[in-house]
């Protein structure tokens, strides 16, 4: 089922501060970037209790995103302190309120533990968060309502171009989800003899299985991208050494064909055609089949 997202450029730039709602949710987002804070920090929804989220330029370049997750009372006298501490080097915010102002300290710090917990299992981005606040105590009807805000926040945040909750391995999509949801279109192995590699094609990306071999030392040609990209991968565990070579600690999704051979071979390749059926049909020929019968 399909959800109406609707989003209000407050000064009415593609680049400038915005809020974002769905509808029948009493949850509200405030994004801006540093540069226009000053602009809207006086509006009511700065006064409220809230979670917000700093996303700044990342130390390491294996990642794309810093993110600093955190809650407050009142969103306008914490993003002040914020913005007077050199050590928090934000570009910009974005925080969730509640349009009835009924969220409790308890239920934000709930919220806050949550993220932390899942922007860590993610993957995905440089966390500032060293480790996940202790859950607070909520009754489970609470609990149930937090959830429900939580699964707005995932929604809007790629939208707005905060990208950290989205896995990096898909441990933690099945974790909301059944084998039945995650639908997989079909299983592809790698053309090497060399190394012993498994991807699913699925709703959520290109998916190279647990165990799957991989090359241990990239090639020359490699571009900056995929060498970041592999040095994530070994940072966060995803890949292990194992002998000779490299091996998938767990499921790791992928946006393209081409991304998932270059980290299993090493090298610049076209997954199009690195990537067959057992009957030996390339990525691209299947694909090219799918098309003539949806034609």
């Amino acid at each position: 089922m399909g959800k109406k997202l609707t989003v209000y450029m407050i000064d009415g730039t593609e680049y400038g501060p915005r809020f974002s709602e769905i509808g029948n949710w009493v949850g509200k987002a405030v994004y801006s970037p540093r540069a226009a804070i000053n602009k809207i920090i006086n509006r009511d929804e700065f006064n409220n209790p809230g979670i917000y989220c700093l996303k700044g330029d990342p130390t390491d370049e294996a990642f794309n995103e810093r993110i600093y997750i955190g809650e407050a009372e009142n969103i306008k006298v914490r993003l002040k302190q914020h913005l007077s501490d050199p050590n928090k080097d934000f570009k910009e915010i974005i925080f969730f309120i509640s349009k009835d102002e009924l969220l409790t300290k308890t239920q934000i710090r709930y919220l806050e533990s949550r993220m932390v917990e899942i922007a860590i299992n993610a993957k995905t981005a440089q966390i500032d968060n060293g480790n996940s606040p202790n859950l607070p105590t909520l009754h489970e009807a609470d609990i149930s309502d937090m959830e429900y805000f939580l699964e707005q926040i995932k929604l809007i945040l790629p939208v707005m171009g905060f990208n950290f909750l989205i896995s990096s391995t898909l441990s933690n999509i099945k974790e909301k989800a059944t084998e039945n949801e995650i639908s997989v279109h079909i299983t592809y192995f790698i053309k090497t003899k060399s190394y012993n590699a498994t991807m699913q094609e699925t709703d959520q990306g290109y998916i190279v299985l647990k165990n799957s071999e991989a090359k241990k030392q990239l090639s020359q040609s490699c571009t900056i991208t995929y060498r970041n990209m592999r040095r994530k991968l070994l940072e966060t565990n995803i890949l292990i050494e194992k002998g000779g070579h490299l091996v998938f600690a767990e499921d790791a999704v992928f946006n393209s064909p081409s991304a998932a051979s270059n980290m299993v071979l090493g090298r610049n390749s076209n997954g199009f055609t690195e990537w067959v059926r057992e009957d030996g049909r390339t990525f691209k020929e299947i694909q090219e089949e799918m098309n003539r019968i949806n034609t």
